[in-house]
């Protein structure tokens, strides 16, 4: 969406409002947000009713929702003092820590527009992102100064650099000193449920990262789902390990604090670590991208650790191999979620108890999908024309709920379309059952059409994988002079297997038909990921289908 469209218009103190809201916005005024109608009501209600308990534990240190608050109440109006006002935006790249929950309730409680940053990105790709979205002030920990020392020069935006922990270089503010200068009560200002509260940036799978809008309003729903897919309390204690930049860290942690209840944030992945804080923490409710799981379930010796106090163990931002799932309910039992969605809009969710082991062919054949679509959010499959399929046929699957984004930042083009005739667009392709669960078959610029015959690249690697020897695969086409395309096939091999190409063509044709098999075989040490977790099959593709 273009910026000025973007922008807000003033109507007087306090109040802002966005331009019109997209086609696919639904009126949801007198709903469960009735109250709840900004993350400033929800900052106010927590530090009347829970300003003694713990919101967030962060290795050994415990931090109060009136700590917390207070800080980012303190964060808020200094930035204000520096010239920051309503709907303008403010960047922060850092890895996880506390000062990232006062990033975002900071931009909650005064107005303000957060945009988090991947630290994986290069320095070209943080200034290409910086630019595009034109923060006021960027706020960056000590060790990525050299990154931002490089492209500061071109930061043509940002008038207030913003360091936390030391070594700070001269031409940043201190962090600390920073927040001693603002009021605890925060600034007089007071968002609107129409405006923007984040933009965060897409991971790029399909070409430059674009900016998604969240309002208040569609970033409450958001919290609001988590809180009821993932049966947050007050006693419960949720472990956040993916990354706070990412929409999974960002949502699960404001889901938890929806019902006041405890977020237990780890800096980084470290499978050992994870197991550790659940025991310690006695912690309920975890949410892992599939190859952290993976990693989790790879621990030589976790059998040693106390897992038993994990109720809700949420699996999303990449999809899951059917032979994963098996293994994961193996170890853990019903407790397993499967949350497909994406950063533009709320998803579906295989709920507990829905993913089995035994149980009917009906019920079996659940193993392999995604779930049903989550409260509030309507699906539906349709065709190229945008008409909608019959059950069971495949097309493109599109979602519309009070989730979805407003829009893509400064992208007007890109905004257009992906929100159609009043639905957003996901690219994927999929199918549904009679009892509306949804089945992926693929994202739809990556079926591979071999002799006019459509190839989904998942049924191949779900073929591969159910192969004792794989422990990853992914699938791509590849130019076919008679064909016009056929199956490339990516393998990782599991530590101390032997790599076979033949044997595994062999199992794919007792498993799919022969026009699926992949034609050629590739074996690596690991595949190339998106921080989403999602594989990065651009990067395969300039890997292995050279000119």
């Amino acid at each position: 969406m273009a910026r000025a469209a973007a922008q807000a218009r003033s109507h007087g103190p306090g109040l802002c409002e966005l331009s019109p809201a997209p086609a696919c916005a639904v009126d949801h005024r007198g709903s469960l947000l009735a109250i709840l109608k900004t993350f400033r009501h929800l900052l106010d209600r927590n530090l009347r009713f829970h300003a003694q308990d713990v919101a967030l534990i962060y290795d050994v240190r415990r931090y109060t929702f009136r700590e917390l608050t207070e800080r980012a109440f303190r964060l808020a109006d200094a930035l204000h003092r520096l010239g920051l006002r309503l709907q303008d935006r403010m960047a922060m790249l850092a890895m996880n820590c506390p000062e990232y929950i006062e990033f975002y309730w900071a931009a909650e409680a005064s107005g303000l527009i957060a945009v988090p940053l991947n630290f994986r990105l290069a320095a070209p790709e943080l200034a290409q992102i910086i630019n595009d979205c034109a923060p006021l002030s960027l706020t960056f920990e000590a060790q990525y100064a050299d990154t931002v020392e490089s492209i500061r020069a071109q930061l043509s935006s940002v008038r207030h650099f913003i360091c936390i922990g030391s070594p700070k270089p001269g031409w940043a503010i201190d962090y600390a000193q920073l927040l001693e200068r603002g009021d605890p009560a925060g600034p007089s200002l007071s968002p609107g449920a129409r405006d923007l509260v984040t933009i965060l940036y897409t991971s790029g799978t399909t070409g430059r990262p674009k900016g998604v809008m969240h309002t208040h309003e569609a970033a409450m729903w958001i919290a609001l789902m988590q809180t009821i897919e993932m049966s947050c309390d007050v006693e419960t204690r949720f472990l956040v390990v993916m990354p706070m930049y990412h929409l999974g860290g960002r949502a699960m942690s404001s889901g938890q604090h929806l019902r006041g209840g405890t977020v237990v944030l780890q800096r980084k992945f470290d499978p050992l670590e994870l197991v550790r804080a659940i025991e310690r923490e006695r912690v309920t409710q975890v949410h892992l991208a599939p190859t952290m799981l993976q990693a989790v379930l790879d621990l030589p010796d976790i059998e040693r650790y106390d897992l038993s106090s994990v109720r809700s163990l949420m699996h999303a931002a990449a999809p899951i191999s059917t032979a994963l799932r098996r293994r994961a309910l193996q170890k853990f039992g019903p407790i397993l979620i499967d949350g497909y969605g994406s950063t533009e809009t709320g998803g579906t969710m295989l709920r507990r108890g829905q993913a089995k082991l035994d149980g009917t062919p009906r019920q079996l054949q659940r193993l392999a999908s995604v779930g049903q679509p989550m409260l509030h959010c309507e699906a539906r499959i349709v065709d190229d024309h945008d008409v909608e399929v019959p059950l069971g046929a495949v097309g493109e699957l599109c979602f519309r709920s009070p989730q979805t984004m407003s829009g893509y930042w400064n992208n007007s083009i890109a905004t257009a379309e992906t929100l159609r005739s009043g639905w957003l667009h996901t690219g994927d392709l999929a199918r549904m059952d009679e009892d509306g669960f949804v089945y992926l078959v693929d994202r739809k610029k990556d079926m591979i059409i071999s002799g006019g015959e459509n190839i989904y690249s998942r049924e191949v690697e779900e073929a591969l994988m159910s192969h004792e020897i794989v422990a990853d695969a992914a699938v791509i086409g590849m130019p076919d002079p008679y064909w016009g395309e056929s199956v490339l096939a990516i393998i990782v091999c599991k530590s101390g297997a032997t790599a076979d190409s033949a044997a595994l063509v062999a199992h794919c044709r007792a498993h799919i038909a022969g026009y699926k098999t992949p034609k050629r075989i590739e074996f690596v040490d690991q595949l190339p990921r998106l921080p989403s977790g999602k594989v990065s099959k651009v990067e395969l593709r300039q890997r292995f289908l050279k000119p």
